[in-house]
Order: structure tokens, then C-alpha cells, then sequence
């Protein structure tokens, strides 16, 4: 049985849509089959804004995979592309986050969905409003086109 699962893809060095194209492609491979996915957006980088913007994109997935599963192979495809991890919020080629599991609430001290950044981030929140709009939170219980219109992040984030 398949579950439904939405990734965040993004990062900021290299040609980023290159290397968005190429997760989407080790996704599709190794965690499961695109249902949709959402245009690009560039945006200001969050948490440390003096670096280079950021390319961001979400991919709604069906996967035979478990959440934890789902966050080992994600993090393996980071590993292949080429993913150093130096500092939080910093400079990096992919990052791929398990932002939903179906409507399941998991908190393991190395996984928490939904993800716990999704409400506070308009680069998360502009992409899951154009493909899932109306897909409720399982905590905040709100729609993401609600979500977004409360978001208080002010940070630049553009739709190409």
C-alpha cells in the first residue's frame, strides 16, 4: 500500500534547477512516483539571510516507503548530489525535508511531521498553496491557503 507524502526541495549553489531536477529524478527512484509538484520559487534565504537565494519546490509523492524510510532515503540522495552539512540554515547544493505523511503526527527525536517549520516559512507555504491549497494541517487545523495568508514572514519569495 502506497501512502501520500509532500517533500520540500531546495538550495542555493550550483544551477539549482539542475540539481532540484536531479532530486526530483533520485526521488522518483528511490522514495516513490510524483502525484504533482509545484512551479519553482526563488526566495531569500531564512534563518541566515546573508547567502545566496534559495530555489524551492514541492513534490506531493505516493510512496510504499514509512516516514522513516522516506527521511533515510532523502537523505542519502542529499549525500549522492553532493550535500555537505556545515552550519544550520547555511549555504547548500539540496535539501530535501519531509514536510507531511499522510495526516499522521510523528515526533521521534530525529523526525517530526508535519514539519514543524511549515507555518513560520513562506518559501514552504507559496508552493503548498499552488498544489494542495486546501489539504488541512493535522495540528493547526487550517488549509494552506489559510496558513499562508496569516504568515508573518516577510522575506521576498517569487514564483518563476
Amino acid at each position: 500500500m502506497k501512502s501520500t507524502a509532500i517533500l520540500l526541495l531546495g538550495g542555493n549553489l550550483g544551477d539549482r534547477q539542475a540539481n532540484l531536477k536531479k532530486a526530483t529524478h533520485e526521488i522518483e527512484k528511490n522514495i516513490g512516483s510524483i502525484i504533482t509538484q509545484s512551479s519553482f520559487y526563488e526566495s531569500q534565504a531564512w534563518g541566515k539571510t546573508d547567502q545566496p537565494w534559495f530555489l524551492n519546490q514541492v513534490l506531493m509523492i505516493a510512496t510504499p516507503c514509512s516516514p522513516m524510510q522516506v527521511l533515510e532515503h532523502a537523505l542519502a540522495v542529499e549525500e549522492r548530489l553532493g550535500r555537505i552539512r556545515t552550519e544550520k540554515w547555511g549555504a547548500r547544493i539540496i535539501d530535501i525535508d519531509l514536510l507531511y505523511f499522510e495526516n499522521q503526527i510523528i515526533d521521534f527525536e530525529n523526525l517530526i511531521v508535519p514539519h514543524p517549520g511549515i507555518t513560520s516559512r513562506r518559501f514552504v507555504l507559496e508552493p503548498l498553496a499552488e498544489i494542495a491549497p486546501n489539504f488541512i494541517h493535522p495540528i493547526i487545523k487550517k488549509n494552506h491557503l489559510q496558513l499562508l495568508a496569516e504568515c508573518e514572514d516577510t522575506l521576498t519569495v517569487i514564483r518563476i
